[in-house]
């Protein structure tokens, strides 16, 4: 099986070979056709078998639709990805951008620990995907920058 054969979109089809994935992995090949189809899923599996590529992947492509169905809608949070730890997070959304990137999609990652500014002004430009920790998250939604 190829991720071609799970219909997902020649864009992210480029940028998947540009990162050498050739197969998808068993996670990957059962969670991709079903949250295409908008379903719900949960999934459980070992680490390093594609868990974030099996829920990414699809999150990018609906959005994607979503988009190119109304391409000026002003842009806003339309995924949460809620993650633990910063260095999760941070890899959360280096998968993020290497997947999306020939999509025209925005993403930001807000975590503790560090100034919020940067965080903050990637929320007013506008994003489709926030991946957050828990803190930084609460924290943002308390002084109104995400409600």
């Amino acid at each position: 099986m190829q991720f071609s054969d799970l219909s997902v979109i020649d864009p992210i089809l480029k940028a998947l070979a540009e990162e050498g994935y050739t197969t998808p992995t068993p996670i990957q090949e059962q969670a991709i056709p079903i949250l295409l189809r908008r379903r719900d899923l949960l999934g459980c599996a070992q680490t390093g078998t594609g868990k974030t590529a099996a829920f990414a992947i699809p999150i990018l492509q609906l959005l994607n639709e979503d988009r190119a169905k109304n391409p000026k809608a002003p842009r806003r949070i339309k995924t949460l990805v809620l993650t633990p730890t910063r260095e999760l997070a941070i890899q959360i959304a280096e998968s993020f951008t290497a997947y999306g990137r020939h999509l025209n999609l925005r993403h930001t990652v807000i975590f503790g620990g560090v100034s919020q500014h940067a965080q903050v002004n990637a929320l007013k430009a506008g994003i489709d995907v926030l991946i957050a920790t828990p803190g930084r998250l609460l924290d943002l939604m308390n002084q109104g920058f995400i409600n």
